[in-house]
């Protein structure tokens, strides 16, 4: 719920009153920007559950009624949030509360860092098998280059929306369980950990940008050279054994990489 000030019809604004040389509001005299303002009223309804993802946020109009701000000043708050991707703003129909972008900050698996937006993984499984000629990525696990590694291709789902495909390799003689789990509705992550008894600890990654060709692009239904986040991960166990290695294609726009630097 908006709560709005009407304004007597004879009233000035704060920033036509600040203009004829009055005294400013209190509100004006603290150090926080009218247009931070506005951003920080409508990240506190969209944390509250008051806007959810796809709903309509105020208009520039309408929020510099609320705020008693320029039209510049508001139209300047929903440009940073759209930015920063709190918000998408769609030509012609207005701007709307962005779906949550997962964050790869942590070493979580997919169903986990859905669970932490508050949405429902779901995973829909393109193939699933055992083969024997990945002599690069057997190295990578550092197993002979004929080993035996179970392969599972999934795409990965946040509601019932395409989000990301995966392909996930691990040694089919040491985890048989993994062959076997309901890979389409539970964490591989939770099956090494539970049913394998493996505690994982740490990833490698390398990540670049790629784009989807055809095969990526019907299976996450996106036009063929949309931009995807490429990300690959050697998982390592607490015992600094190779566990699975893991290839990503992610959707970009919903997809964020925060990375902090020391010096």
């Amino acid at each position: 719920m908006v709560f709005r000030k009407n304004l007597p019809a004879h009233a000035d604004t704060p920033e036509r009153l600040h203009r004829n040389g009055h005294s400013a509001t209190m509100a004006n005299r603290s150090d926080e920007p009218a247009y931070r303002k506005i951003q920080n009223a409508i990240r506190r309804r969209i944390d509250s559950g008051q806007l959810k993802p796809g709903n309509v946020v105020p208009s520039e109009r309408e929020l510099a009624r609320i705020h008693g701000v320029s039209l510049m000043t508001a139209r300047h708050a929903l440009t940073e949030l759209a930015r920063d991707g709190i918000v998408e703003r769609r030509h012609g129909a207005g701007t709307f509360v962005a779906p949550p972008k997962v964050q790869f900050n942590k070493l979580l698996g997919y169903t986990e860092q859905m669970a932490s937006l508050g949405l429902t993984a779901r995973s829909r499984i393109v193939s699933s098998s055992v083969v024997t000629r990945e002599h690069e990525i057997a190295a990578r696990l550092g197993l002979p280059p004929t080993a035996r590694l179970g392969r599972l291709e999934r795409v990965r789902l946040a509601g019932d929306e395409a989000v990301a495909l995966e392909v996930c390799y691990w040694s089919a003689d040491e985890y048989p369980a993994l062959q076997h789990a309901p890979m389409d509705r539970t964490s591989l992550f939770s099956v090494l950990e539970r049913d394998c008894g493996v505690q994982l600890a740490y990833a490698d990654e390398e990540i670049d940008a790629t784009d989807a060709d055809q095969r990526m692009a019907d299976l996450l239904s996106l036009p063929k050279g949309t931009p995807l986040l490429r990300i690959r991960q050697l998982i390592f166990s607490s015992t600094a054994r190779a566990t699975v290695f893991v290839t990503g294609f992610y959707r970009s726009g919903r997809h964020t990489l925060r990375i902090r630097r020391f010096r």
